[in-house]
């Protein structure tokens, strides 16, 4: 007996998406509710225990300074997941509008939009980013803004074709000739059409910003002092990786588990609302 390729397909989606969504969950759970959990702040210092390793006292060892890592871990897991959310949104919503915008009216806006997203795409964003963030001494909400302005392009191009091609659907000629609004036509007709489109893009921008995030942190042009990341926690941690493992070792391996959680989630949601889902038996 055979089964169609789409329900398999649907299957394998439905279980990345449960099971991504459900270790996201438990992720944020940890980032936001241990800390009423656990014994000791992020800002405590133990003065009776320098670099020791994980025990009922202190959960993940503690720094060289004595303070707890447990604690400090799961402050910068917070960090890295508001801002990894925040760019996701911006980014996704500023591809949106860009977007839709340049496919439905065409013409000059088009040719001027395409050309900032062209020039944009040439630049070398990883080093942009390095460069402006310590400089202007915003802080994280800057870096928020500046991950957010080179993470929409590709997107916006996607959604500037597919608008093209439904501004010439019947429903959507007939709103124009019947005089609607431009807002109002690509707020009904044109946006709930690339919904699912943009909910992927976001889940899946929400593991890049992250990931751009830990790196600009880690090389000290992200989340400054005294606030801390996951990417300044494996910083801290990294020349002493081999003697002290715990420094470091819980702060990556909970960036590799919310980068996985998301992919997986963002991968799945794809599977299952892209409507292009090949038909077939096996």
């Amino acid at each position: 007996m055979t089964r169609p390729v789409g329900s398999l397909r649907g299957l394998a989606a439905s279980r990345r998406v449960v099971i991504g969504a459900s270790l996201l969950v438990l992720l944020f759970l940890l980032a936001f509710a241990g800390p009423y959990l656990a014994p000791w702040g992020w800002e405590d210092t133990d003065f009776t225990a320098f670099r020791e390793p994980p025990s009922a006292r202190h959960w993940f060892g503690t720094t060289q300074s004595g303070r707890d890592v447990f604690a400090l871990t799961l402050r910068g897991m917070q960090k890295s997941l508001v801002i990894g959310l925040l760019v996701a949104v911006l980014s996704t919503a500023l591809a949106a509008l860009v977007g839709m915008v340049a496919g439905y009216l065409g013409g000059w806006p088009d040719r001027l939009l395409m050309w900032g997203v062209d020039l944009l795409l040439v630049l070398p964003a990883f080093l942009v980013v390095a460069v402006l963030a310590p400089s202007l001494g915003g802080g994280w909400p800057l870096l928020v803004l500046l991950l957010a302005a080179f993470l929409w392009m590709v997107t916006a191009r996607v959604v500037r074709a597919m608008t093209i091609s439904l501004r010439e659907r019947e429903y959507v000629l007939a709103a124009r000739f019947g005089g609607a609004s431009t807002p109002w036509i690509i707020r009904r007709h044109i946006l709930p059409h690339l919904a699912s489109l943009l909910i992927v893009d976001a889940g899946l921008n929400v593991s890049v910003a992250i990931m751009a995030e830990s790196g600009l942190s880690y090389f000290g042009f992200g989340v400054q002092p005294p606030d801390i990341s996951l990417g300044t926690l494996i910083a801290d941690g990294h020349g002493t990786a081999t003697a002290y493992p715990w420094l470091s070792g819980f702060a990556a391996g909970l960036l590799v588990l919310t980068v996985l959680a998301v992919n997986l989630l963002g991968d799945g949601l794809r599977d299952l609302l892209d409507p292009t889902l090949e038909k077939g038996t096996l």
